[in-house]
């Protein structure tokens, strides 16, 4: 059997979390809330990075506590411990202007996004409503700078209830110049989504023409088949919509309103990772500091050809003058991600270079705008590498000596350490899979960013099982160790009748290195135009 892909992996995250909370109850909430600076999650984009440490649970925030309450049958999919509340931490120029904010602005959490825009002309409302079979899709506002640009669409159905999103990776969206050349590429925006509204960001190339064109080429778009998790039925829909449309911006005077300066940094770690900063660009919306990520032959040789998919930077910003010290994409208690995120792998295969371009764009709520000195501290980076280790597993043995506790099962790893102790058969899903798979029970010690990890399980004939973890913690000990208390192995398909004896292999490790020593003082700027 084949291990477990993204795209079905995906596919059981949209059947087990298309349910999203009430957006009325959701959007009462938010407007308390609004004008509040807050933590924010990582929004749960199909190609999105993942919570940190929970490889099933990808909600944050009200949507987390409404899945919560939506599919409580779904046994493992919320083993995690709660995560302490953190104070609210606020950059320096956190004064905005008391003006109206749409509602589908405060649904989609972009208030202070608008805020900063709106007073520049940088929001255009292209007026877009389309409606077919009674089906509508509706473009109200867009937001746009130097940076990016967001789109926030409506979908909904003759009932006027909202619909399954759309999902632009198939290239039905299109930001353009004149020729229809592309100008921007497809981001990622990190923060809270909502039901109702859905956020498609796009992030400019370094040459942006006057006037970029953006298309949809929505043309007989299949309405999804929809999953009721209450009923674990699945109501077929054949139905095709033609939502094409198309409208103009003038980049003008966003390209006034930003600050660009080039870099020429360069780092190799000692395993073989290349980093080169290529230019920092500051807009009234964010900071973007762009970066070209290559690897040495002595890495390449020991990861896989999607390497750029699960690659991570941990690193943290300094201004001294403001006393701003934040951490990004770490997983300690204080660190937080990217507003806006880019992994363009377009030139991976290019001459064999196996260059990755990555761009992060920090918040104005958390890394002030107008600092003058800011210093980028590499503090280490995730990759997952092949490393295969094995564990025989003699289930019978394990249940006749689990009564008076002398028989434990121990895998360790890289610094990483598993006891199981028990085991059980359980269903997976239960509405996809009638019979039990057997589940690996125990206790975990990580040192490694594990959640991009991969195992497999072999019977004694050969046949090989998918394996899904369960019950990673999200935050460390003081010791900077990851201990799950509740951990589960799933191994997908290995019914009772399959047998009592099993190897268990890790052959994926998603390595943490911390042997860096990097520091950069970014840019500064004489004047910001925005503020004139």
């Amino acid at each position: 059997m084949k291990p477990i892909s993204k795209d079905e992996d995906r596919l059981w995250e949209e059947h087990l979390y298309r349910e999203e909370p009430d957006s009325d109850f959701t959007l009462k909430v938010m407007q308390k809330l609004d004008g509040v600076s807050m933590e924010r999650g990582e929004n749960q984009h199909p190609f999105e990075k993942k919570s940190m440490r929970a490889h099933w649970m990808r909600r944050t925030g009200i949507a987390a506590a409404a899945v919560v309450i939506l599919a409580g049958g779904a046994w493992f999919a919320f083993d995690r411990t709660a995560e302490p509340a953190q104070p609210a931490v606020n950059a320096v120029d956190q004064r905005l202007p008391d003006i109206p904010v749409p509602e589908e602005i405060r649904s989609a959490y972009l208030t202070d996004d608008y805020k900063r825009l709106k007073p520049l002309d940088l929001v255009i409302n292209p007026n877009i409503q389309i409606l077919d079979q009674g089906y509508t899709l509706k473009i109200s506002d867009v937001l746009v700078d130097r940076s990016q640009i967001i789109i926030i669409t409506e979908q909904s159905n003759p009932e006027g209830s909202t619909i399954p999103i759309v999902y632009p990776e198939a290239g039905r969206i299109h930001v353009t110049d004149e020729k229809g050349n592309s100008a921007a590429s497809m981001a990622v925006d990190t923060r809270l989504s909502s039901g109702k509204y859905q956020r498609f960001v796009f992030q400019l190339n370094d040459d942006i023409p006057d006037h970029v064109f953006v298309r949809g080429e929505l043309s007989y778009l299949k309405i999804p088949d929809h999953y009721n998790l209450d009923t674990g039925k699945i109501t077929a829909s054949n139905t095709t919509v033609d939502w094409s449309f198309q409208f103009k911006i003038d980049m003008t005077k966003a390209k006034l309103m930003a600050v660009e300066a080039p870099m020429n940094n360069t780092y190799t770690t000692p395993e073989g990772l290349k980093l080169n900063m290529t230019q920092l660009v500051r807009t009234p919306n964010g900071t973007r500091l762009d970066m070209n990520i290559t690897l040495e032959d002595q890495l390449r040789a020991k990861v896989g050809e999607n390497w750029a998919d699960d690659m991570d930077l941990m690193y943290h910003i300094e201004i001294p003058e403001t006393n701003e010290y934040r951490i990004f994409n770490e997983n300690r208690p204080n660190a937080r991600q990217a507003k806006f995120r880019l992994r363009d792998m377009s030139r991976l295969s290019e001459n064999n270079d196996g260059q990755m371009k990555f761009s992060e764009t920090w918040d104005p709520a958390y890394v002030t705008v107008d600092a003058k000195k800011i210093r980028f501290v590499l503090d280490g980076y995730t990759i997952p590498v092949w490393e295969e280790k094995s564990l025989e597993v003699d289930l019978e043995k394990m249940r006749k000596d689990a009564e008076i506790y002398t028989y434990v099962l121990q895998f360790e790893q890289y610094g990483d350490e598993i006891l199981f102790s028990d085991f059980n058969y359980k269903p997976v899903w239960e509405s996809y899979d009638k019979n039990y798979s057997l589940v690996l029970e125990g206790t975990g010690t990580f040192r490694n960013a594990f959640n991009d990890d991969h195992w497999v399980a072999v019977d004694s004939g050969g046949k090989e099982y998918p394996v899904q973890v369960i019950g990673f913690p999200d935050q460390p000990n003081n010791n900077g160790e990851y201990v799950a208390d509740n951990l589960k192995l799933v191994i997908r398909g290995f019914y009772k009748e399959d047998g009592t004896r099993l190897t268990l292999k890790r052959n994926v490790v998603n390595r943490e290195y911390h042997d860096v020593k990097w520091e950069v003082d970014l840019p500064s700027y004489t004047s910001l135009p925005w503020q004139k």
